[in-house]
């Protein structure tokens, strides 16, 4: 069974794992580190969720709250929603995306964004089955 709750301490490499899983997956390598996990949660508004499956943490998602002036009202972005290759399809992203939600609802945040790369068809599914769509074009330029 799948069970979702906020990163702890000690989640570290779990996170760190994951981080790098994903960026393998496209041929990057992350410089993300244990250290930078905890600086990252300490930061006001970032903050990590995890999806444990049997005391093993094999998904998380990132994200960030950020005041919006348009909407007047907390917007929500993910930064990262990665499950392990091992773990995909059971349930975890789902979860993951669940609880994100039910916080934004419950917290009375404006919106919840992420970005997909266009070609990730299987992605821009999992999050259109959720709710989402689409309503805008995210830039961005790497420095």
């Amino acid at each position: 069974m799948i069970d979702i709750r906020s990163v702890a301490e000690g989640d570290e490499p779990a996170v760190v794992r994951l981080v790098k899983e994903l960026g393998a997956g496209s041929g990057d390598d992350s410089p993300v580190h244990a250290g930078f996990v905890r600086e990252y949660t300490a930061y006001p508004g970032c903050g990590i969720l995890v999806a444990e499956d049997d005391g093993v943490v094999v998904g998380l998602l990132a994200y960030s709250l950020r005041p919006s002036l348009y909407h007047a009202a907390m917007s929500c972005l993910i930064e990262i929603l990665v499950v392990a290759e091992s773990a995909r399809s059971q349930g975890a992203g789902r979860g993951l995306m669940v609880e994100i939600l039910k916080r934004a609802e419950i917290e009375k945040w404006a919106e919840v964004s992420v970005s997909v790369l266009p070609d990730n068809q299987r992605a821009l599914w999992f999050y259109k089955l959720l709710g989402l769509t689409d309503e805008a074009v995210f830039l961005e330029k790497h420095l």
